[in-house]
């Protein structure tokens, strides 16, 4: 069984960026302004972490 422990969106608004992270067990939520420049390398971040951690990526909702 999954217990969902945390969300996290990435949001863009009139051209700039924001992570909204929400911690579900203590229903709290905390918001980030991002640079454009990691945004534009979460993609290869991602990668990189799934390859260090032996996972596969996953694309699309689970």
């Amino acid at each position: 069984m999954e217990t969902l422990l945390f969300a996290a969106e990435l949001v863009e608004e009139d051209g700039t960026y924001k992570l909204v992270v929400q911690d579900v067990v203590r229903d709290t939520v905390q918001i980030t302004p991002v640079p454009k420049s990691a945004v534009d390398k979460l993609p290869t971040f991602l990668s990189a972490l799934s390859s260090k951690l032996g996972t596969a990526a996953t694309r699309g909702r689970w």
